[in-house]
């Protein structure tokens, strides 16, 4: 199907549920997904680019911009994570179909993510990044419970 034809249906699919409502959305066949695809944004935009636009709707934890092997440059597209996984519906809702720098992105669900296989040219820390994402570990603190004694002082 037409990228074009294919954002507009997923526009339509999203006017269609808000009017109608209902307990269910479409959205709900991607709950076990945090990662969005992301098309048809000028070649110019870097990862750090993208990160700004699509931090709007949530932390941004990893990124997989696609480009050529040979130049290095960008293809136009690239897969983007988030920290929570409700971000990507605000994210396709929101921002598929808008324009930048006069190019229609095309943003969708992604539901089932496979990072790029390991590349002879990778080194250590990139495959570790498309593995893990870059996003902080999360710190847990412990918290002590002070156990108090039963009987009451008078």
């Amino acid at each position: 199907m037409n990228p074009l034809t294919n954002m507009k249906n997923v526009l339509k699919l999203s006017e269609h549920e808000l009017q109608h409502g209902g307990k269910k959305s479409w959205h709900d066949m991607y709950k076990d997904s945090a990662w969005i695809f992301v098309a048809g944004f000028p070649y110019t935009l870097t990862e750090g680019d993208l990160v700004c636009v699509f931090s709007q709707y949530g932390e941004v934890v990893n990124i997989n911009l696609i480009r050529d092997s040979k130049t290095g440059k960008s293809k136009g597209f690239c897969f983007l994570c988030y920290e929570d996984q409700r971000s990507t519906v605000l994210a396709v809702d929101n921002l598929n179909g808008i324009k930048i720098l006069d190019r229609t992105l095309r943003v969708d669900h992604v539901a089932d993510y496979k990072p790029p296989k390991e590349n002879e040219k990778m080194d250590e820390e990139t495959l570790r990044l498309y593995m893990e994402g870059c996003a902080p570990k999360p710190q847990l603190q412990h918290i002590k419970t002070e156990k108090k004694d039963s009987k009451s002082y008078r």
